[in-house]
């Protein structure tokens, strides 16, 4: 039978553990509602930080190009393979969502993210009027020799890891069959390979849903650009915009998502970025889109059939956007010393923001280890 003291202690732990709880909660709630950006900013980057001795966690102006260009470089330990990614767009930068998606990466790889020529940071830098006449897809696959130029002597790098998405994918498909010898290997994601028949299958995909779900809207406006991307007719940008309209209404870009809303609001949240740059972020996009995008959909590369370095492909099933299938066909047809076809069943043209635990475990599957074979690695 329980004394009387022993009911009372019993009493006072309760109360003692639900004023703790109620306490907490408080906490937990307020800690739930950050009252600002800065606030909100300040968080991811705590909960980021990168504390051990031999990591990087840097921020800061390149000179490349004979122009300031912004870089963010990120790992845990500085004797890891450098693995350089080059965003989409042109214009759509990656570095101020790469809170969300990169940060186990940078357990096995020195991860840089760079705001190419007229993109995020970089266009804020310079004078736009100056940019103009340079922005040339030909100027930006120079950026990019010398950036990994950069890179490979910052670091003490014989070779890095080249990793191109969409956009990206042209300046580093150009660029692989230029200095393969600069790479571990290049990875491919969102791989431009034919971009005129990627844009009319991504039209027939658009199309076929539009009947299937009986949309008479996006038929009706998808019948005003009969030819669309055909042979011998000049890509125009608006017919362009209205393609990826629907497209990415069904899916075809974003396979959770219809279009890059919650992408674009996670933007907002990035540590790299003041308020006044979050402001113009979008600014660099329209920028590059107006002088890149249009020639940058008429690339085909089907004629290279050979790079003389490691290449992996991360394919996203439902990727319309930039054509999945059609760059799988390009890639069976491919020569190279070693390659590497990754399936990511549950994305479009985002893979590392639909399925983020996949890419990261195909990134230290597949890419890693070729470094590791060359000495290139930090001892796990």
């Amino acid at each position: 039978m329980r004394s009387d003291w022993q009911n009372k202690a019993t009493s006072w732990i309760v109360a003692a553990a639900l004023g703790l709880s109620a306490v907490t909660n408080a906490a937990a709630q307020q800690a739930a509602k950050p009252a600002s950006r800065a606030e909100a900013t300040r968080l991811i980057a705590d909960l980021r930080r990168i504390v051990t001795p031999e990591g990087v966690e840097r921020a800061e102006k390149v000179k490349i190009g004979g122009i300031e260009q912004w870089v963010s470089i990120r790992g845990v330990d500085k004797r890891n393979p450098v693995l350089l990614m080059l965003h989409g767009g042109p214009g759509f930068v990656e570095m101020p969502y790469s809170w969300y998606f990169q940060r186990g990466w940078e357990d096995y790889f020195t991860v840089v993210q760079w705001d190419q020529r007229g993109a995020g940071k970089t266009y804020l830098l310079n004078d736009p009027a100056q940019l103009e006449p340079t922005m040339t897809r030909e100027r930006m696959v120079e950026d990019t020799e010398e950036m990994v130029a950069w890179l490979r002597k910052e670091f003490g790098k014989d070779k890095i890891f080249l990793l191109g998405h969409s956009w990206g994918s042209v300046l580093g498909l150009e660029f692989a069959q230029r200095r393969p010898q600069w790479l571990h290997a290049y990875i491919g994601m969102g791989q431009v390979t034919n971009s005129p028949e990627s844009e009319r299958r991504g039209l027939q995909f658009a199309l076929e849903r539009a009947k299937r779900d009986g949309n008479a809207e996006a038929l009706r406006e998808l019948a005003t650009i009969e030819g669309y991307a055909q042979p011998g007719k000049p890509l125009a940008a608006k017919d362009l915009y209205l393609q990826r309209k629907w497209l990415g209404h069904y899916g075809g870009a974003l396979r959770s998502l219809q279009g890059y809303d919650t992408v674009s609001a996670a933007v907002a949240l990035a540590p790299e970025y003041s308020d006044a740059e979050i402001a113009r972020i979008w600014e660099g996009n329209e920028f590059s889109e107006k002088r890149l995008l249009v020639e940058a959909m008429q690339r085909d590369y089907s004629s290279v059939q050979r790079l003389d370095c490691p290449v992996i492909l991360f394919n996203g099933r439902d990727d319309y956007n930039v054509s999945s299938e059609l760059a799988a066909e390009w890639f069976g047809r491919l020569q190279a010393p070693s390659k590497q076809l990754v399936w990511f069943e549950r994305s479009a043209h985002v893979m590392f923001t639909e399925e983020p635990g996949k890419t990261l475990v195909s990134l230290v599957r597949y890419a890693r280890p070729i470094a590791e074979r060359a000495g290139d690695a930090a001892p796990e």
